[in-house]
């Protein structure tokens, strides 16, 4: 297992959300191609944005927590005919429970808990950027696309 940040998030060059994990010396880097809604939450989870109401995240964190639960971290498990699998691991009084998950939620998740965001070896070694293998001006390039979007309606008012 590897341990992951959460890069940046934002659109693709087709105008579809995407979530960069990296590793924490961004050789690595892992796309994972996600909904409008789990974009936004992940960029407000990002920014810490306290919301009006709470988006479904803030809400199923709060309820973990008022049940005595940690969210200790979340793994991307698997990936299979593109689709990407995670579970969130939670623990109480030392029992650990692991719960299935789209990798979407289980960020948006992790984020606020402020958990270990884990990928399989496996999964890096299907879909990784090695910035090693490729051409680095395509990494930066890419980089530099993921720093420079906003997910439509998150502009700061």
């Amino acid at each position: 297992m590897v341990e992951m940040i959460v890069r940046n998030v934002g659109l693709d060059f087709t105008g579809k959300p995407v979530v960069m994990l990296a590793d924490k010396e961004e050789r690595r880097l892992l796309p994972i191609w996600i909904g409008s809604f789990e974009a936004s939450a992940i960029a407000a989870g990002l920014r810490d944005e306290k919301m009006e109401r709470p988006f479904t995240h803030d809400l199923l964190y709060d309820v973990i927590s008022n049940l005595g639960h940690d969210v200790v971290r979340i793994v991307v498990t698997d990936l299979k005919d593109g689709t990407y699998y995670a579970t969130v691991v939670l623990q109480q009084d030392g029992a650990t429970t692991e719960v299935d998950a789209r990798p979407s939620d289980a960020i948006a998740l992790a984020i606020r808990a402020k958990a270990t965001i884990l990928v399989s070896e496996e999964v890096l070694d299907k879909a990784a950027i090695f910035s090693d293998d490729a051409e680095q001006d395509d990494v930066e390039q890419f980089k530099k696309l993921l720093d420079n979007v906003e997910i439509e309606g998150s502009e700061e008012s």
